[in-house]
């Protein structure tokens, strides 16, 4: 346990981090990575040359120095980064070389300012804040081995199908190389895949969202073919797997993992939002919802730039059709002549508050949604202006967390 004088000296340095996170994160990956490369093979480059990771680490430096009085407060946002270790194979022996770095990042952009009462008080907090992750990790990861269908680590699947679904997205139907169980997951979970790609010198890992329902002898992930930028990596797994990977090749995969899941336990109505390739963990919520509870209300909303990069449309129409209780509305950005013709959208240009209020009958509600970051913060901001509760709202990003309300 932290002294009373250990969390007062860390509570002082609130001002500091929000002033510097930043600069000291991205220092701090700067400084581990160029002492330990071998952990290039587990970390998203583009997140690093986008400063995502940065950030998101810089927001969770400061919300425990925030709470060092009370860490119970911040157990939620640990237990969604445990996810994603768990997921990407962080170990215990990972945490030493963490804290070293980032204590010696905190001196170095800080200087003079960082004293040595405050480096031995962080010290102390570090070591307090890395035994929570590693025990929470621990207990993950014996949970992913030994549910049904469970493994350790990364295990071979073979592409049983591979389906072009949009102009940008692909779908790729996994079933397991050894021909044993699949672990189920709860409807909103991930995976991550590990590639080697030809030429390049680390393996690259992606966490895609299953867009399937559990329950199937197979797992199904839609992949956005990014548009690339060398210099950031961007796009690099995303093309590979578009351009290279096909029937009967293999990838490795992770157990399910994340914190993103549908409530199959409540009954009030679910509104469904997604934008773009957002719309993957709603499918799986929706084909679930399909299976499991006909007799819930449930909206599916869509937003897509048109019909050529709208995925899986008809899948959701057809369910729409079989099923009273489910009606999908699409928003088109910008409908072609095709779009115009065949009327295949509800709406043209942007979801807006007035446009949900007339499709949706009340605010009373589960609200699930996923997109572009823009989009979600556009679409926080709609509920939060109608006045839809926050615990009837819920989100997914892509990559690092952030913050709806910045």
């Amino acid at each position: 346990m932290l002294s009373t004088q250990t969390k007062e000296i860390i509570k002082s340095t609130v001002p500091v981090l929000e002033t510097y996170g930043e600069a000291i994160t991205t220092h701090f990956y700067q400084r581990m990575l160029s002492r330990h490369p071998e952990l290039l093979n587990i970390f998203n480059h583009v997140n690093q040359k986008k400063g995502r990771q940065q950030k998101a680490l810089a927001n969770a430096v400061y919300a425990a120095a925030l709470h060092i009085d009370n860490l119970e407060e911040i157990l939620p946002a640990v237990k969604q980064i445990a996810h994603k270790h768990r997921s990407l194979g962080i170990k215990p022996e990972h945490y030493p070389i963490v804290g070293e770095n980032l204590l010696q990042a905190i001196k170095e952009v800080l200087g003079d300012a960082a004293t040595d009462e405050i480096m031995t008080a962080w010290g102390e907090a570090y070591g307090i804040i890395a035994d929570v992750f590693i025990s929470i990790e621990a207990e993950m990861y014996e949970e992913a081995e030994r549910r049904p269908g469970g493994w350790k680590g990364f295990r071979e699947f073979i592409v049983d199908r591979k389906v072009k679904e949009s102009e940008v997205i692909t779908s790729f139907y996994l079933k397991p190389a050894d021909k044993g169980l699949i672990a189920s997951f709860k409807p909103g979970q991930y995976v991550s895949v590990k590639v080697s790609i030809p030429g390049e010198k680390y393996t690259h890992i992606r966490q895609y969202s299953l867009s399937d329902s559990p329950g199937k002898d197979y797992y199904r992930i839609s992949v956005k073919r990014e548009p690339g930028d060398e210099s950031k990596a961007e796009g690099i797994v995303s093309n590979y797997l578009h351009a290279r990977v096909g029937e009967g090749d293999t990838l490795l995969l992770s157990v399910p993992a994340g914190d993103f899941v549908l409530d199959t336990d409540k009954e009030i109505p679910v509104v469904l939002i997604s934008g773009g390739v957002g719309l993957t963990p709603m499918v799986s919520m929706l084909n679930t919802l399909a299976e499991t509870q006909p007799e819930r209300d449930i909206t599916f909303i869509h937003a897509a730039i048109n019909g050529r990069y709208h995925a899986m449309g008809e899948q959701v129409a057809s369910l729409a059709e079989q099923h009273e209780n489910i009606r999908a509305f699409v928003c088109y950005e910008r409908p072609d002549e095709a779009d115009k013709a065949a009327r295949r959208y509800d709406k043209e240009g942007f979801i807006d508050l007035e446009w949900i209020q007339s499709i949706v009958s009340s605010k009373d509600a589960d609200f699930y949604f996923c997109g572009p970051v823009p989009f979600m913060k556009a679409v926080y901001r709609m509920l939060k202006e109608w006045g839809v509760e926050q615990e009837n709202i819920h989100f997914e990003f892509f990559g690092p967390a952030g913050n709806l309300e910045e």
